[in-house]
This record gives C-alpha cells, sequence and structure tokens, in this order.
C-alpha cells in the first residue's frame, strides 16, 4: 500500500456498476486513492467495504450542463490528479430513422462531449506536475459497426480521435494518452439483457470463446494508467477475444 503522501490519486468516471466498478476497485487495491462517479452511491460504499474507504464518491450527471461544470471546478479545486479514467457512457440502439435529437444529444454529451471537458480539467492539474495518464474507454464499436449504431459508432469513434489529439498535445508535459476499445465484456447489465443461450451463442463468435471479464479490462487500464507505461501515447487497445478480427 502507497503512504499517504504518496499515494496517486484516479478518477474514474462511470464507476458504480460493470467495468467502471472493476476499475475503481483495481486502483484502489493498487492503494490509490480513488474519485468515483456514476448514478448509484450505495455501489461505491458496497465497494468501500471491500477497498478500506480509499474510494470517494461525487455525485454528477454528465448529460447536464451545470452539473458538469461543478464538477468540473471540483476537478480543478484538487491538489493533485494522477489518473484520470473516463470510463461514463451510455448506448441507445435505433435506426438511423427513430433517433431523436434529445437522444443524439444526450449520448454524444455523456460518451463524447463530457470526456472533452472533464480530460481539459484534468490536464489542467496535471501539467504543473508534469505527469499523469488519461485512458478512455471507447468500445469495439469505434472500429467496427452494425445496423443500429449510428450514434454510439460516431461518438466512440469521436472518442479514439480525441484520444491521440490529446496524446500529441499533452505528450510535452509527460502526460500518456491511450484509449481501450472493449468487446463483449460480462457485466451485470449483461446478464440482464442477454439470456443464457444468448450468451452462449454469442461466445462462440468470439475466437477466445468466451466473453470478457471486466476485471481483464481493469488490469489493462492499470498497465496504461500506472508507473510502468512511460512509452504508450495515442494509442487504441482493442480488447475483444480476437472479435474484430473475424
Amino acid at each position: 500500500m502507497s503512504s499517504a503522501t504518496d499515494r496517486r490519486v484516479v478518477l474514474v468516471t462511470g464507476a458504480t456498476r460493470g467495468i467502471g466498478a472493476a476499475i475503481a476497485a483495481q486502483f484502489a487495491a493498487e492503494g490509490a486513492k480513488v474519485i468515483a462517479t456514476g448514478t448509484d452511491a450505495a455501489a461505491v460504499r458496497q465497494l468501500n467495504k471491500k477497498s478500506d474507504g480509499a474510494i470517494e464518491y461525487w455525485s454528477v450527471d454528465l448529460a447536464q450542463a451545470a452539473s458538469l461544470r461543478r464538477f468540473l471546478k471540483q476537478i480543478r479545486a484538487l491538489p493533485r490528479l494522477d489518473v484520470l479514467v473516463n470510463n461514463a457512457g451510455i448506448n441507445i440502439i435505433k435506426p438511423l430513422e427513430a433517433v431523436t435529437e434529445e437522444e443524439f444529444d444526450r449520448l454524444t454529451a455523456i460518451d463524447y462531449r463530457a470526456p472533452y471537458f472533464i480530460s481539459q480539467a484534468a490536464a489542467a492539474i496535471m501539467q504543473p506536475a508534469k505527469h499523469g495518464w488519461i485512458v478512455n474507454i471507447a468500445s469495439i464499436w469505434s472500429v467496427i459497426t452494425k445496423k443500429g449504431r449510428t450514434q454510439y459508432t460516431a461518438a466512440k469513434t469521436g472518442l479514439v480521435g480525441m484520444t491521440r489529439g490529446l496524446a500529441v498535445e499533452l505528450a510535452s508535459s509527460g502526460i500518456l494518452v491511450n484509449s481501450i476499445s472493449p468487446g463483449f465484456v460480462l457485466t451485470d447489465l449483461t446478464r440482464k439483457s442477454l439470456s443464457a443461450a444468448e450468451m452462449k451463442t454469442l461466445a462462440a463468435q468470439i475466437p477466445l470463446g468466451r466473453m470478457g471479464d471486466p476485471k481483464e479490462i481493469a488490469r489493462l487500464v492499470a498497465f496504461l494508467a500506472g508507473p510502468q507505461n512511460t512509452y504508450i501515447t495515442g494509442q487504441n487497445i482493442v480488447a475483444d477475444g480476437g472479435f474484430t478480427n473475424v
């Protein structure tokens, strides 16, 4: 465990379930102080039972401009921030002709706009320190797509492009920026959305023969946003068991 003086500070958005919760738990287990956002404060309390109270919950609605502004102000007031993980996101699956302006604006606000300005605020803390790591959680739908995912694919592709731009712009400050594009990951939401038979059929389409575990994504985030990564930046790492290759 890290001492109080050298304890890293990690901000993870969308950290109250699924991949985000696994990421928060991973960093807490490594001794970091974790700031978590999400829609379920009770979930953070549960995480903290296993993390010795290392996780602090900040409430924010990334789709609401006023809430986001308050959140950005909180970030800028931090005395230290070592890692930012932009994990929060939503997916609205609809055919092109059925997408409304309200749905498009909400998805874009959460999946693309918010990560941009959160990264801006985080960079303002990291730049004077001359070090930092930013990891954006994108999706395999940033590199492939299918029907009903026009707005999601656009937002996640934009997030990957943002990653490249931030990596170049922040490199001189010693800040490394990468994105991860997970494939099909076995989260509670996946279990609720798909039947056992559907999950079995989907797993059979993945070369490794199974869906991913949230902890596998969390370990990859921890590597990219850890002291062992000193030279990888501007990359989009696809973690999908080989799905996008077939």
